[in-house]
């Protein structure tokens, strides 16, 4: 992809810093499961911020020799706030995989936007581990894509076999917490069906990359996890 290959040098060390962890969301995938993680600003230390993870996705993509990663940021956006949310230049997405199953990152997809674009690195092999992130150098560069602006079509970039998407999208994730506080509450004893979906009309901010399952490895069975890290 040439956009993504012509990155200066000096758009490159302005991003290549280090980061901490804002905020982790930890779920085990299996290659040709669809599995979830959600958690929609339940962190005091995020709340109200603009890297809140609100869920994680991670399924076989429509091509079935591919992997699509999804992280959703900033949730309850209503349809007024949502022209003006904005990914926070400050934080890192960062998308770990670990293909040998000792819960440890072997890989990692790293997302940071600059100046209206998402910038993806990876997969690969992260200069180091846990709780710290230092942004991968320009050899690793995964691809780049315009961060789609609210109420236009989306805009989809490949590159290398991978593809990326970055920009706001209706909130995909079902819950009827009204129903879940009364089950908690002792005066429910299930869910009803189809029940209430109270993230209906709102919006997140959306990280997506798919990526082929041969850039991945392992055995068919991999651990991951996405987290938010602020500069």
């Amino acid at each position: 992809m040439a956009e993504s290959q012509n990155l200066t040098n000096n758009k490159i060390s302005k991003i290549m810093k280090n980061f901490k962890t804002v905020l982790g969301l930890g779920i085990i995938a299996l290659a040709s499961f669809f599995i979830v993680a959600a958690d929609h600003i339940d962190a005091p230390a995020v709340q109200g911020g603009n890297s809140d993870i609100t869920d994680f996705y991670a399924f076989q993509g429509e091509n079935t020799n591919n992997l699509v990663f999804v992280a959703n940021m900033q949730g309850l956006l209503s349809p007024s706030a949502t022209g003006n949310a904005v990914f926070d230049e400050n934080v890192l997405i960062e998308i770990n995989i670990d293909n040998t199953g000792d819960n440890v990152e072997d890989l990692v997809i790293q997302a940071i936007p600059r100046d209206g674009k998402m910038y993806f690195f990876g997969p690969t092999v992260p200069s180091q581990t846990g709780l710290n992130s230092t942004i991968l150098n320009n050899s690793t560069i995964g691809g780049v894509v315009d961060i789609t602006p609210y109420g236009t079509n989306a805009i989809i970039e490949t590159n290398a076999g991978m593809s990326f998407f970055a920009g706001p999208r209706d909130d995909p994730f079902f819950m009827d917490f009204a129903q879940y506080s009364a089950i908690i509450g002792g005066t429910a004893t299930s869910f009803n069906d189809p029940g209430s979906d109270t993230f209906a009309g709102s919006n997140v901010m959306s990280v997506v990359v798919e990526v082929p399952k041969s850039m991945i490895g392992g055995s068919g069975t991999i651990n991951t996890w996405v987290e938010s890290k602020r500069k």
